[in-house]
């Protein structure tokens, strides 16, 4: 092999190794995360809208500048988790958190549907948004909310854990 075929491999494993690695997001996971949390949070299913314009852009030439978090205006409108399901009228502001990972940034969609678990904090409602999919889930499906209401239950199956 040549000396520039090694460098050209070289260039081409140390570039795979900058990727982001995540685990599925699952909301059963999400719903035992927020239940052993000292927060409070509500199980959320709504449209959200914000003006995208807030969202971070990565400077990938100063990757360091990126923040790790960015809060924008939004507002959610939807269903509240409660025993019976989603059931409970919302119709809140809340902030949306996005979290970056380096140069990994969520990238949510206005006027999108959401299933959300959202924090009460002393700012306010937070609805946190990562690159990695955790504690937002968009377009979240029938089945992703029957998943979450047999969580109250304390039938809570989570995708990452092996079923019979």
């Amino acid at each position: 092999m040549t000396r520039t075929s090694i460098a050209a491999l070289l260039m081409l494993v140390a570039g795979q190794a900058n990727a982001l690695s995540c685990m599925r997001p699952d909301v059963a996971r999400d719903y035992a995360q927020a239940a052993s949390a000292d927060e409070t949070y509500f199980v959320v299913t709504g449209m959200l809208s914000f003006d995208p314009s807030g969202l971070p852009v990565v400077d990938y030439d100063n990757q360091s500048a990126t923040p790790p978090e960015t809060d924008i205006a939004a507002h959610l409108t939807g269903k509240t988790l409660t025993s019976g399901g989603f059931t409970a009228e919302f119709d809140r502001d809340v902030i949306l958190r996005v979290h970056c990972f380096g140069p990994w940034c969520a990238s949510p969609q206005p006027d999108t549907r959401y299933l959300s678990f959202v924090e009460s904090t002393e700012q306010g409602l937070v609805m946190h948004v990562d690159p990695c999919g955790g504690l937002s889930h968009p377009e979240p499906t029938p089945e992703m909310q029957a998943r979450v209401l047999a969580c109250t239950t304390g039938d809570c199956p989570r995708d990452d854990v092996q079923r019979p």
